[in-house]
């Protein structure tokens, strides 16, 4: 089958994977049993070798629509055709004994269909082989330890690699069938069992009815309720719930150029990206996740071993193991000829400052609106703030992964400032033992750093680096964690810096916003990148923020914010950039954007509502 845009997919998952599934019917991307767990179904990286799970209607197909069931992760893909209306409803039950399963439901609803199934897994990225056979309720597939099986109550027919079936339903008709993990007690010689159709109707409902109840959590009830949630429930369905990681994609190697290889694997918890994901959802009412994570984050702690680049790793497995070891499948020939193919990720071994300040924020956050901090947890804080305040002078490789040396990034010095300032805050408040003096005094030395070396009088804008005139948009966080007044002039001056065209030296194209321009700052790769959908959100909420006194920036904010809305795909989610015609780039969905979104939803709504009143 041909490669599907990148926004075609739905997703569905079970708080320990999920599975990618696009219009067209077919899951694309699927590991089991877990995130970082080797791919079963990988087409998306490769069509013809890594493997797929169709279910589509034969035929004269006029056309197919893909949505969530209303607060829900439940994907309904209908197919519109010559001979009537199908569906397929996906989704992995959550909060039952079984979790391990992806249900597909097959209903017709008007007229009679034909139905082909094909379903071919792949194991491990398509290298490891796998036998097929036949075993009482299905099929089951086989490759080393891993056992997963076919249930149905529709004739499977079998070949070498997987199973077909052609079917025909009639109007309030339907099939069921569940791809599901093996044990290998209970399921020696069967397959566990398909639902029939009152069975599946109830297992849909349970599901439903989970995700409706953990939504009633939210407090949010803005202008853009609808988004807001639906971003919510993406970011729910990254975090993994056996341990409280949160990864920042489901996917890997999905690449930021088509043809190009800017291609990483995202599947593990990065420090950065879990903790902004936890201020998001706090935000917003969900203090379970936040609770999940710090708790993620004392065990991992407790087996730290310090080392130069300090107590914390960049980039962790999602059950708090460190080794993440890069490495490149050339069997696979990647997303639309998108090599090299990547799994692992050796920013792992990267030195990043800014880990610490997004850390501490959000243990800021947590102790605030979820779990008060404990005094364990407070002692290994303190030496992780006592060893900052010796190395945060040191260059780093910076928020964005640059492969080209170590820099002093202006953001880098920044997080650092908000450690440092949130630290204090936290032993004010708890009256904690500290080392407040000191820490003071190296808080007030960054900021003089910054205002000093940061600055670039030829753009008038914070720069990208210490004695660099390079834009990055990563500054426009200065406001947003209080470094500066969202007024400050200079803050003022670098948003319109960033605001003006590529073609003028800006970071802007069609509203959106790069990250930065790989042409004035060579980050070791020469193929052209889309915009950054994270950095697009951080000038909405600058732009909120300066609002507050000048409302043709709020004004700003708002337009620029609907405008981004309409660049999210038919299910509201996002991937990592947007390319130049509009197509979803790198990793889906991405966390990092989608807690940007909810963040600026909330303080645009705010403002607006103040200044409404």
């Amino acid at each position: 089958m041909p490669y599907q845009p990148i926004e075609n997919y739905g997703v569905v998952g079970n708080l320990r994977t999920v599975a990618l599934i696009g219009l067209n019917g077919s899951v694309d991307w699927f590991c089991c049993p877990h995130f970082d767990s080797p791919s079963v179904f990988g087409a998306i990286l490769d069509e013809k070798k890594g493997g797929h799970f169709l279910i589509a209607s034969e035929g004269e197909l006029i056309r197919s629509k893909q949505f969530y069931w209303p607060e829900s992760n439940v994907l309904v893909t209908r197919f519109y055709h010559a001979d009537g209306i199908a569906e397929v409803i996906d989704f992995m039950p959550v909060g039952v004994e079984d979790v391990h399963q992806l249900v597909r439901r097959v209903k017709v609803t008007r007229g009679q269909v034909r139905f082909r199934m094909e379903c071919y897994p792949a194991f491990d990225y398509a290298r490891a082989p796998h036998t097929a056979r036949a075993i009482e309720g299905g099929v089951s597939f086989e490759s080393g330890r891993l056992r997963l099986g076919l249930a149905s109550h529709t004739p499977l027919h079998l070949d070498e690699q997987g199973a077909t079936a052609r079917f025909v339903l009639k109007e309030n008709e339907e099939t069921t069938f569940v791809f599901r993990l093996l044990d290998e007690e209970r399921h020696r010689e069967h397959c566990g069992g398909c639902p029939g159709p009152a069975a599946s109707e109830d297992l849909f409902r349970q599901t439903v009815a989970y995700w409706r109840n953990w939504l009633r959590k939210c407090t949010y009830s803005g202008r853009w309720r609808e988004t807001v949630l639906r971003s919510a429930l993406a970011l729910k369905l990254l975090t993994f719930e056996p341990t409280g990681a949160i990864v920042a994609a489901p996917t890997c190697s999905l690449p930021e150029s088509i043809g190009g290889p800017r291609n990483w694997d995202y599947r593990y918890t990065w420090i950065r990206d879990a903790a902004f994901t936890i201020y998001g959802l706090v935000r917003i009412g969900f203090t379970d996740e936040a609770n999940a994570f710090m708790q993620w984050l004392d065990r991992v702690t407790d087996h730290i071993e310090w080392h130069e680049n300090g107590p914390l790793q960049v980039v962790y497995r999602i059950d708090g193991s460190t080794e993440i070891p890069e490495e490149i499948l050339p069997h696979l020939e990647g997303y639309r000829g998108s090599g090299p193919v990547r799994i692992g990720n050796d920013a792992a071994h990267q030195f990043q400052l800014d880990i610490y300040g997004e850390l501490f924020d959000a243990v800021y956050l947590a102790n605030k609106y979820a779990t008060p901090m404990t005094t364990g947890s407070w002692a290994k804080a303190r030496k992780a703030i006592d060893w900052l305040a010796d190395n945060w002078q040191r260059e780093d490789e910076g928020i964005w992964e640059t492969r080209r040396g170590q820099q002093s990034f202006t953001y880098s010095k920044l997080m650092c400032w908000v450690a440092f300032d949130r630290a204090l805050r936290l032993a004010d408040k708890r009256s904690f033992p500290a080392n407040r003096s000191h820490w003071l005094q190296v808080r007030d030395e960054i900021y003089e750093s910054i205002m000093q070396q940061g600055w670039s009088a030829k753009r008038n804008a914070f720069s990208q680096s210490f004695g660099t005139d390079v834009l990055d948009a990563s500054v426009l966080l200065m406001p947003l964690v209080f470094f500066t007044a969202p007024t400050e002039p200079r803050i003022l001056s670098t948003i319109d810096a960033i605001m003006k065209p590529k073609a003028e030296g800006g970071l802007r194209a069609d509203g959106l916003i790069h990250r930065y321009d790989p042409q004035e700052s060579p980050d070791g790769f020469t193929e052209f990148e889309g915009t950054f959908n994270l950095c697009t959100f951080w000038l909405v909420e600058a732009l909120t923020r300066a609002g507050r006194t000048d409302p043709k920036r709020l004004e700003e904010a708002r337009l620029l914010f609907e405008r981004m809305l309409g660049y999210a795909n038919h299910l509201g989610l996002y991937a990592e950039q947007t390319g130049f015609t509009g197509e979803a780039l790198g990793n889906y969905p991405q966390a990092f954007t989608h807690l940007a979104l909810v963040s600026s939803a909330f303080n645009l709504d705010r403002e607006l509502s103040r200044q409404r009143s």
